[in-house]
């Protein structure tokens, strides 16, 4: 498939995934007339990225999971460098709940 039909399918832009190619995340193969051609393994790839992305992950720390799809896995989260990212996340996130419930605490506090 052409990068439109990649785009459209993975509900990204043709930019984001010249964008993914240039940072490495995204091998693009070119037919016979110079155009980007991409399959389905590429659409697994893209939608992988696209998910990490919406749930706050930045491009960097989707790497490990899209070279663990690359290595054969069914999910990208079976690898150790992708269970890494997955738990550092996970760690901020308990941090941010921690300095939350804190503010929070301060201002019912403060509401006497």
């Amino acid at each position: 498939m052409r990068i439109g039909e990649l785009a459209e399918q993975a509900g990204t832009s043709a930019r984001a995934l010249r964008y993914y190619e240039q940072q490495g995340l995204l091998s693009a193969r070119r037919s016979a007339n110079g155009y980007r051609d991409y399959d389905e393994e590429d659409l697994r790839l893209v939608r992988e990225i696209r998910a990490l992305l919406e749930i706050g992950f930045n491009l960097e720390d989707t790497r490990p999971f899209v070279e663990c799809i690359r290595e054969g896995h069914s999910s990208g989260a079976e690898c150790p460098a992708s269970v890494e990212v997955l738990t550092r996340r996970l760690a901020e996130i308990d941090d941010y709940i921690a300095r939350l419930r804190r503010i929070r605490a301060t201002i019912v506090k403060e509401l006497g």
